[in-house]
C-alpha cells in the first residue's frame, strides 16, 4: 500500500498537545492574527485574505467566503457572524473534533471573521448533543475573555467585540442556515422563505453571515501563512486544504486534512484501507446527502467540481466507504429513514415523500417489496427533489437512487414471493 502524506494545518497540533490550554494555544503562535488584525489590518483586508485565497465554505456547499462576504449591503445597521457549529450530518465529525480539541483555534477563526464583515457580535450555534464541546469551547471563551482577547476595546483597539454560545437542542434541520437563525432566535427550528437571503436579513432581521467551523478556523493559518500559500493547495477552484472525515469499512476510521483533488483512493488508503479480505462495493464521498461513486471511479479527485461531475458532491467531507458486507436495501432504509424523521414538515413533498419512501423501504427490509414499488422508488425520489425550502427534501434521493441502479438484484431479492 502506497504511503500517503496527511497534511496538518487545522489538525496541527491535535493529539499532541493541549490545545484547550490557552496558554498552549497562544505558545504556538495563537491568537496572533487577531491581535495582528485589531493592530494593523482594516476589515476590508481581512476580507480580501478570505477572497482571494479562494477559501469555500467547508459546511456543504462550497461557497465562495470572499464573496458570501461581500453581500452585506452597505447600510447603517448591526451585523452579525454566527459560526454554524451543528454538524449532524450522516459521516461527518470534523466541526466536533475541531472544537473539543482546538477551541481556541475555531474561537479566533471567529473573531478574525466578525472583524472581516465589521460585525462586534459574533454566535456560535453548538449541536445540542455536542455536551462536550460545548463545556470545552464556553471555557476557552471564558479564558479569551479573561486575557482581554474577547470585549470591549480588545487590545485597547477601539474595537468591542462580543461572543454568545448557543446550544441547539438537537435537530438536523438546523444545520441549514435559516433554520439556524430562527432557532437563536427562540423559534421553530424550520428553514425561511428565501429570498430575502440571511446577507439582507438575518439574525434578528439583521445582515448575517453563517459559516462554518471549518470554514472560519483556516482563516487563522491564512492570515498566517498568506493567502497565496493557501490559494496554491488544491486544484484551480477548490483551493486550499479539507478535513475530510472517513468511516465505514475501514481499518482507521478518523479525520484526515488534504489539499483539494487527492484522489479518493488516497483518502481510502489513508484510513488504512478496507478490512482484510474484503472488497469495495461504493463509497459516499460527501455523506449522507451524496450518492454513491463506485470502485471504478477511485481515481476522481476530491474536490468540487471533479465529483459534481461525477453526480454526486463533496458536501461536508464526509467519506462512508461501503464493502461487500454491506445490505444495501437496509442501508437505504436507515437513510432514509433518517431524513424522514429530521423533516421539519413545512414542505409537503419532503415531509410526504420522505415517509412514503421510509414505509415502501420498511416493506423491502422484511421481503415484502413488490414489483410496483421500484419503479416507484425511482418516480418519488425524484419527484420531490428541487421543490422544498431547503435541501433536506433533496438529500433523500442522491443514496438511494445510486444504490436502485447498481444494485437492482439486493432490491429485486426482497420482492415478496419471489
Amino acid at each position: 500500500m502506497t504511503v500517503v502524506p496527511v497534511t496538518k494545518v487545522l489538525t496541527q497540533g491535535i493529539g499532541e498537545a493541549d490545545l484547550r490550554s490557552i496558554d498552549v494555544y497562544r505558545k504556538r503562535g495563537g491568537y496572533e492574527q487577531w491581535t495582528r488584525a485589531l493592530a494593523s489590518l482594516t476589515s476590508e483586508q481581512v476580507m480580501e485574505y478570505a477572497d482571494k485565497s479562494g477559501l469555500r465554505g467547508r459546511g456543504g456547499a462550497g461557497f465562495p467566503t470572499g464573496r458570501k462576504w461581500s453581500f452585506l449591503p452597505k447600510v447603517e445597521k448591526p451585523r452579525y457572524l454566527v459560526c454554524n457549529c451543528d454538524e449532524a450530518e450522516p459521516g461527518t465529525f470534523k466541526d466536533r473534533m475541531l472544537i473539543e480539541n482546538a477551541p481556541h483555534l475555531v474561537l479566533e477563526g471567529m473573531l478574525l471573521g466578525a472583524y472581516g464583515i465589521g460585525s462586534h457580535h459574533a454566535f456560535i450555534y453548538i449541536r445540542g448533543e455536542f455536551k462536550e464541546g460545548h463545556r470545552v469551547f464556553s471555557r476557552a471563551l471564558e479564558e479569551a475573555r479573561a486575557a482581554g482577547l474577547v470585549g470591549k476595546n480588545v487590545r485597547k483597539s477601539g474595537y468591542d467585540i462580543e461572543v454568545t454560545v448557543h446550544r441547539g437542542a438537537g435537530a438536523y434541520i438546523c444545520g441549514e442556515e435559516t433554520g439556524l437563525l430562527n432557532s437563536l432566535e427562540g423559534k421553530r427550528g424550520e428553514p425561511r422563505l428565501k429570498p430575502p437571503f440571511p446577507a439582507v436579513e438575518g439574525l434578528y432581521g439583521m445582515p448575517t453571515v453563517v459559516n462554518n467551523v471549518e470554514t472560519l478556523a483556516y482563516l487563522v493559518p491564512i492570515l498566517a501563512r498568506g493567502l497565496e500559500w493557501f490559494a496554491a493547495a488544491g486544484t484551480e477552484r477548490s483551493k486550499g486544504y479539507k478535513i475530510v472525515s472517513v468511516s465505514g469499512h475501514v481499518q482507521r476510521p478518523g479525520n484526515y486534512e488534504v489539499p483539494l483533488g487527492t484522489p479518493v483512493r488516497e483518502l481510502l488508503e489513508l484510513a488504512g484501507g478496507l478490512r482484510p479480505e474484503r472488497t469495495l462495493k461504493a463509497i459516499q464521498p460527501g455523506g449522507g446527502s451524496s450518492a454513491c461513486i463506485f470502485e471504478e471511479q477511485l481515481d476522481l479527485p476530491y474536490d468540487y467540481e471533479s465529483l459534481a461531475k461525477a453526480g454526486t458532491m463533496l458536501g461536508s467531507g464526509a467519506m462512508v466507504v461501503f464493502d461487500d458486507t454491506t445490505d444495501f436495501v437496509r442501508a437505504a432504509y436507515n437513510l432514509v429513514r433518517f431524513y424522514a424523521h429530521e423533516s421539519c414538515g413545512q414542505c409537503t413533498p419532503c415531509r410526504e415523500g420522505g415517509h412514503w419512501l421510509e414505509l415502501v423501504l420498511e416493506r423491502f427490509t422484511q421481503g415484502r417489496g413488490l414489483r410496483g414499488d421500484l419503479e416507484m422508488l425511482h418516480r418519488v425520489s425524484a419527484a420531490i427533489t428541487g421543490i422544498n425550502l431547503c435541501p433536506l427534501g433533496d438529500s433523500i434521493e442522491p443514496f438511494l437512487k445510486s444504490v436502485l441502479v447498481r444494485f437492482p438484484e439486493a432490491f429485486e431479492a426482497r420482492l415478496a414471493g419471489e
